[in-house]
């Protein structure tokens, strides 16, 4: 009987593609980390805005205006981003192997 020997050193030749992939995964984990802290974060100034109009700290209702429409964009843009991810999520269920 003969040995079975490796056709080539493929796993070798991907490692620096595998490693840019975990790179891009990484890149992306992130961004969305940042788009929901982000997010979070108007969303407080707004409660915060809120607040202060009602209790007559506010100096102007167009900064409460302002922050509030910053949280409700903000907030669609990550609604919008899941519904992406989602759809892109079916469509690779969809897929025949």
């Amino acid at each position: 009987m003969s040995n079975i020997n490796p056709v080539g050193n493929a796993a070798l030749n991907l490692s620096p593609e595998v490693e840019k992939q975990a790179a891009s995964d990484a890149d992306f984990t992130g961004f969305l980390t940042d788009a929901l802290m982000h997010t979070q974060k108007a969303q407080l100034e707004a409660d915060r805005a809120m607040e202060k109009l009602a209790t007559g700290e506010a100096r102007s209702i167009h900064e409460v205006m302002v922050a509030m429409e910053e949280a409700d964009i903000s907030m669609r843009m990550v609604v919008q981003m899941r519904n992406k991810i989602v759809d892109a999520y079916q469509e690779i269920m969809r897929m025949q192997v």
